[in-house]
């Protein structure tokens, strides 16, 4: 995998990410993970880690880029989670989990059918039976081009090709008075080749939501939160 979130990137992770909500995230894992201890795939900067931890649960961490991890460390309590650095679909951490999770779309950095499966195996091998593994992840898209972000210093662009399924969100950021463009490569993936995923792992769906305050999952929904339990 390319370290896509290197340099200013990860710089600026923190800043781009601001408007997402965290508080109901962390209430939908804290619950979960039911005071056992947590791994989060693609931790970077800590953005859901840090108040999870302060919730009193244990989390651990795996992510591909140093330079995220590095902005996670400048936090007060960064330096106390520990992270591996690497490929989350193969990477290996000590201990046993009673939650296991990635968010914000983070799965489909995985550009690969296989790597996705070994993401979801990697995730059941660190889970205790019993244990869960969650996802938010948005469904694919509904056309080859849509705007999922418009603003005075942004413009985001996803370019879909749903016979391949490859997708690629084409970031325009305004920075020091000039445009900059990063455009992210992933694949898309639909609820039910991830409930086919889990099966391979021995997991099994146990809910799924369109938001982490378990609104109702429905044809029209643009994301999914979904939970698997391992057998």
């Amino acid at each position: 995998m390319k370290d896509w979130f290197a340099d200013s990137v990860a710089e600026r992770y923190d800043e781009s990410t601001a408007a997402m909500p965290v508080e109901p995230v962390v209430d939908f894992l804290a619950e979960l993970a039911g005071g056992g201890p947590a791994l989060e795939l693609a931790i970077g900067t800590g953005r859901i880690a840090l108040p999870l931890a302060a919730r009193g649960v244990r989390v651990h961490g795996v992510d591909l880029s140093p330079d995220m991890v590095a902005q996670l460390r400048k936090k007060a309590g960064g330096a106390e989670i520990p992270v591996a650095i690497g490929d989350y679909a193969t990477t290996r951490v000590d201990g046993e989990f009673s939650l296991v999770y990635i968010v914000f779309n983070s799965i489909n950095n995985q550009t690969t059918q296989d790597a996705q499966v070994a993401s979801f195996q990697n995730a059941a091998a660190h889970l205790a039976s019993g244990g869960c593994f969650v996802v938010e992840v948005g469904t694919p898209s509904r056309g080859p081009l849509s705007v999922f972000d418009l603003s005075e210093t942004h413009v985001g662009v996803d370019e879909y090709e749903a016979d391949t399924q490859r997708l690629v969100s084409h970031h325009f950021t305004l920075v020091g008075g000039r445009w900059e463009r990063l455009s992210m490569p992933f694949r898309s993936v639909s609820p039910a080749e991830l409930d086919l995923m889990a099966r391979i792992a021995g997991m099994r769906l146990r809910e799924r939501w369109s938001g982490w305050r378990r609104e109702p999952f429905t044809s029209e929904s643009t994301k999914h939160v979904s939970v698997w339990e391992k057998e």
